[in-house]
């Protein structure tokens, strides 16, 4: 069970892990030992998440998203299985906080007088540079 706040638990069931080959570092050891991690996080089902937070999630995530609505989350950074284990439930538990954020809704505001006054000058000036760079007359 992971705890990510107060209110929201992980529990054992939504989430499973794969170790596979990783590409990382280990010399000769990494043709050997599975050391890399998949960690599938089963957001789409999980009781614990509200629906806001899994559509944030689903934007933060992009690719890791499947069509299934799970989350994967891959870590090879490191050279034995425990510590790659703990990267992808870090980066799990960070992904998730990241979500619980609500974005401050952007109210539109119109341009004030004055700036499109200034605008409007400086296109000005800019169309009287370029009219100057005409064909010189020989006369």
């Amino acid at each position: 069970m992971i705890v990510i706040t107060d209110n929201i638990t992980l529990q054992d069931w939504e989430l499973t892990e794969q170790f596979v080959r990783s590409s990382g570092p280990g010399g000769q050891n990494v043709n050997k030992v599975s050391t890399a991690v998949e960690l599938r996080f089963e957001a789409e089902r999980s009781p614990n998440l509200p629906g806001d937070v899994k559509a944030r999630l689903r934007r933060i995530a992009g690719r890791k998203w499947t069509k299934e609505g799970a989350l994967i989350i891959t870590s090879e950074k490191h050279r034995s299985q425990l510590m790659n284990r703990e990267d992808a439930e870090q980066k799990l538990i960070d992904m998730i906080r990241a979500a619980l954020h609500r974005p401050k809704r952007r109210i539109p505001t119109k341009p004030t007088r004055a700036s499109q006054r200034r605008r409007i000058e400086a296109k000005k000036a800019t169309g009287q540079k370029k009219a100057l760079r005409g064909s010189v007359d020989p006369d």
